[in-house]
C-alpha cells in the first residue's frame, strides 16, 4: 500500500555548511571532489546521492528517477565548507600533502581551495599518541573548549549566511575507551565538561558543541563520540539527526558484500584473516595498538553479526576472525587490504577464497562523507530527529537503539536506506515479494 509520510519535508533553500573536524587526506579529498563536480571537471562516482536512481512502483512502471530528483537535497552548488584541524595549513595545502589527488584536479580549483583554512582544533595528546600539532584551542576547561567551537560554529553561520549546517567527523581514530559514569547522562556530561573530566575526548567535545548548536552530526571514525547516552538524550532534547559510526570503505566494504553472500548459500567459515598495509595519517595514528584497538573492535563485529552463530552453529560457531593494519609509509593512502577466507561446502569439503583489495582510502571515502552531509539534512528537515540507523549503509559500526543489534549487510541496509526514502515521499515500499505480476 501507498504510505503517507509522517511529516512535510522543508524545502533544501538556502545555503548548507558542512562541517568538517579533522581536515587531512579524507576531508580535503572529499571538498576537492565536489569542487571539480560543481565546476563540471569530474563525476561523483561512489555517491548515491549523486548518481544513484531509486525505483518507484511496479517494474512494470519503469519509474527510477535520480535519488536527487526524487527527494530534496542540497544542490552542491548550495555547499560551502569549513572545519578544524591540528595543522594550519588551507585545504589546497593540506590535499598537496596528503598526495591523494593529481595535480588535475586540484591546479584548476586551487583559489577555491586556498581559501578554506581550519580553525585551531580541539586536541589532546594522550587520544591520539602519535600526531601532535600546534594549531589547537587552549582553554581554561573543556566546557570552555566545547563553547570555542560553538563560536566557531556560530561565526560560520553568520560570515556565510548559511541556512542549515551538518557536521561530519573526518578526523583520526582515538584511543579506545570505555564509557564512563560522565557519559551516562547529559547532566553528568557537563559537570564532566566544567570539570575537565579525562574521560571526554576531543571528539566529544566537537559532537556535544554541534548537537547543542542543533547542527546534524555524523561519526565517520570508530571512537566512542556519540554512542554514548548523553548525547542520544541531548539529540532527542534539540530534536537534532545522529549517525554513525566509522566509515565503511576498504576491506570491511568487501566483508558485507561477501559474507551475506556465503550466508545465502550456506556455505561454513572456518576463518577470516585480513591485513591492511597503509601509510596515510589514518595509518600512522593506528600504529598505535590503543587507538588501533578501537577500529579493531569496530571491525570485528562485523561477520558475527552478519553470519549469526548462534543461528547458524554448524556453519559459524568458532569461526576465527583475524584483522591487522600495518603502518608502511610508502604505501600512502593507497591501501592495500588481503584477505584469506577459509570456508566449507558440501559435507564439509574445504575450499579457500583470496582478496587483494590495492585502494584508495580516501577516494573511497570521499563520496560517503558526501552522502551523509545531504542525507543527514535531508532527515533534519523531515524532523527525523536520534539515531539515524536507515544510514547504516555507510559505517561499518553501526549505531542503532538501546538492546538492538545492528544490521550489517550492505544489501539489507541499501533497501533500508531506499525504502527510508520511499517512505518519506509516501511511495510504496519494495519488498520484492512480486506475487502481484502473477496473481
Amino acid at each position: 500500500m501507498t504510505l503517507k509520510p509522517a511529516v512535510d519535508i522543508r524545502p533544501a533553500r538556502g545555503k548548507l555548511g558542512i562541517l568538517l573536524p579533522g581536515m587531512g587526506a579524507v576531508a580535503t579529498t572529499f571538498i576537492a571532489g565536489v569542487l571539480n563536480v560543481r565546476n563540471g571537471l569530474a563525476k561523483p562516482i561512489g555517491s548515491l546521492t549523486q548518481m544513484g536512481t531509486i525505483r518507484l512502483g511496479k517494474r512494470t512502471e519503469n519509474r527510477s528517477p535520480l535519488i536527487r530528483d526524487f527527494v530534496s537535497l542540497a544542490a552542491l552548488s548550495d555547499v560551502c565548507f569549513g572545519g578544524w584541524d591540528i595543522f594550519p595549513d588551507d585545504a589546497y595545502t593540506a590535499a598537496r600533502k596528503a598526495g591523494v589527488l593529481a595535480a588535475e584536479h586540484l591546479e584548476p580549483i586551487k583559489d577555491e581551495l586556498s581559501a578554506i583554512r581550519p580553525w585551531p582544533a580541539v586536541f589532546e595528546n594522550s587520544w591520539v599518541k602519535r600526531l601532535s600539532g600546534e594549531h589547537v584551542k587552549k582553554g581554561t576547561s573543556k566546557a570552555d573548549l566545547a563553547a570555542q567551537v560553538g563560536q566557531d560554529i556560530a561565526n560560520f553561520k553568520r560570515d556565510q549566511g548559511l541556512a542549515r549546517m551538518v557536521a561530519i567527523w573526518c578526523g583520526s581514530t582515538e584511543v579506545y575507551p570505555t564509557p564512563a559514569a560522565v557519559h551516562a547522562t547529559l547532566a553528568a556530561f557537563e559537570k564532566g565538561l566544567k570539570d575537565s573530566n579525562p574521560a571526554i575526548s576531543p571528539s566529544q567535545i566537537y559532537a556535544y558543541a554541534c548537537l547543542k548548536a542543533g547542527v546534524p552530526y555524523a561519526n565517520g571514525a570508530p571512537n566512542l563520540a556519540l554512542d554514548i547516552p548523553a548525547f542520544v538524550e541531548l539529540a532527542k532534547k534539540n530534536q537534532v539527526p545522529i549517525a554513525g559510526k566509522d566509515f565503511k570503505t576498504g576491506q570491511t566494504l568487501m566483508k558485507t558484500i561477501l559474507a551475506p553472500g556465503l550466508k545465502a548459500r550456506l556455505l561454513g567459515l572456518e576463518g577470516w584473516y585480513s591485513t591492511n598495509i597503509l601509510g596515510n595519517r589514518d595509518g600512522e595514528v593506528l600504529d598505535d595498538p590503543d587507538s588501533f584497538r578501537s577500529k579493531e573492535v569496530s571491525k570485528l563485529g562485523v561477520l558475527e553479526h552478519i553470519l549469526q552463530p548462534h543461528l547458524y552453529p554448524d556453519l559459524y560457531q568458532g569461526f576465527h576472525h583475524v584483522v591487522r593494519i600495518n603502518y608502511y609509509p610508502p604505501r600512502g593512502d593507497n591501501k592495500e587490504g588481503w584477505d584469506n577466507i577459509d570456508i566449507r561446502g558440501w559435507l564439509g569439503y574445504p575450499m579457500q577464497i583470496k582478496i587483494d583489495f590495492p585502494c584508495r582510502d580516501s577516494i573511497l571515502a570521499a563520496p560517503l562523507v558526501l552522502d551523509l552531509a545531504l542525507f543527514m539534512d535531508l532527515a533534519q528537515r523531515a524532523g527525523m530527529h536520534g539515531i539515524q540507523e536507515w544510514l547504516s549503509f555507510y559505517f561499518k559500526s553501526p549505531m542503532t537503539a538501546e538492546g538492538l543489534y545492528p544490521e550489517h549487510d550492505l544489501f539489507i541496509q541499501h533497501v533500508k536506506l531506499k525504502n527510508t526514502l520511499r517512505y518519506l515521499k509516501g511511495e510504496e515500499l519494495i519488498t520484492h515479494l512480486g506475487r502481484e505480476y502473477y496473481d
